[in-house]
């Protein structure tokens, strides 16, 4: 069996400003157009479908096309897809018994009664069934009234509501089973604060959204999305794709593609990837003004001066601007006036929770649990 793997299309994103309907519509047909040549049983869309809760009508309408166009390129394969934590899941779970009817899964809750479970969705082929287990972005307040509570009623962590959501599951370890799925998933032992994260992820405060991959281990292969960047989650077997495009300037020079994965007989898997040509590159360009106007390009470019002294050029931007349509920011890399005594380099900035620690000064433990809980709060309430 043929499974396309993607994940995090966020459809409708804006870079620095730009308009990224265009380059998301060159991308999505591309995706569809690979579809119609590799012809796979089934594409599946790990999360984050929008990058809005709540999608301008342009958003949407370039969803439709995309998902029209594949069920015309692929119409025997099911298209399954999940909600991730940009999008709303009521709106991404609505018609969803009517779209099941047409091969279309769009499941954007999780289970919230104890007589739901995970939606899963079957499929046959010569060496039997593959089960698919579609998990949406999984908060523990919202599932608490499957998943229980703590002894104090507090909610589990993310890692224990994952692991006794998984756990209610009837999963038959002689069948082929795949988990798709949005969330932070970090193998035993391994830093969060060591994964590279792209600026266009949503991170939370002490990374409290973290999942341990055991939890993965009843699965043949795990279609994860959430990390913008492709790596593997601890298996060869538990991916990220990764973004179809670039959402960031972080994400300069990343190889996007489309993960295919094909299974044969239980525990035999072969894993490729479908490179994907974006539009346009995301770029940073690093030099003096007179070597990065040299290379002037139609790609999104971060160009970043490293002239040592002041540059009094009056027509410095239009210049840019002409050599790059497409331009993103200037940075300089180096500033040094006549009237300086030191050089001012680009500092990382600081994490919300590190910016309040440095303001407050002198908290306790118990004041940074409440300072970290309402900075999750606050970026929930903005996604």
């Amino acid at each position: 069996m043929k499974i396309f793997h993607l994940s995090d299309l966020h459809i409708g994103l804006r870079l620095m400003n730009h308009d990224l309907s265009e380059d998301q519509e060159y991308i999505l047909k591309e995706i569809t157009l690979l579809a119609e040549q590799e012809q796979p049983d089934a594409v599946v869309i790990a999360g984050d479908i929008y990058d809005k809760a709540v999608p301008s009508a342009e958003a949407v309408e370039l969803f439709d096309r995309f998902v029209s166009g594949l069920t015309k390129a692929v119409p025997e394969a099911e298209i399954m897809m999940i909600s991730g934590n940009h999008d709303s899941a009521p709106r991404v779970n609505m018609f969803r018994s009517v779209l099941r009817r047409q091969r279309i899964h769009m499941i954007g809750t999780p289970p919230q009664r104890p007589e739901e479970h995970i939606e899963k969705v079957t499929l046959q082929d010569k060496f039997g069934n593959v089960n698919f287990y579609l998990l949406p972005f999984v908060k523990p307040s919202v599932v608490k009234a499957v998943t229980g509570t703590d002894a104090n009623g507090n909610n589990l962590s993310y890692d224990e509501t994952l692991r006794r959501l998984i756990g209610r599951e009837e999963i038959d370890p002689e069948e082929r089973n795949v988990l798709v799925s949005h969330q932070f998933y970090l193998p035993a032992g391994q830093d969060p604060e060591k994964v590279e994260r792209m600026d266009s992820e949503i991170r939370t405060v002490g990374n409290i959204d973290e999942v341990r991959t055991d939890v993965l281990e009843p699965f043949d292969y795990a279609a994860l999305g959430h990390i913008h960047k492709p790596m593997k989650a601890g298996s060869d077997y538990y991916r990220y794709s990764g973004t179809p495009l670039a959402c960031s300037v972080s994400e300069a020079g990343q190889k996007k593609g489309v993960i295919v994965v094909e299974l044969k007989e239980k525990g035999q898997i072969a894993l490729s990837v479908l490179p994907l040509t974006p539009l346009r590159e995301v770029r940073v360009i690093r030099g003096t003004l007179e070597e990065v106007l040299k290379q002037g390009c139609g790609d999104y470019v971060r160009v970043v001066l490293t002239d040592k002294v002041d540059l009094d050029v009056f027509d410095m931007q239009d210049r840019l601007h002409h050599a790059f349509p497409y331009l993103l920011e200037i940075r300089r890399e180096v500033i040094r006036g006549a009237d300086y005594t030191a050089e001012y380099t680009e500092e990382a900035a600081l994490d919300p929770f590190e910016l309040c620690c440095a303001f407050l000064k002198d908290l306790d433990e118990e004041e940074k649990v409440l300072l970290k809980d309402v900075i999750n709060r606050v970026q929930e309430v903005q996604e």
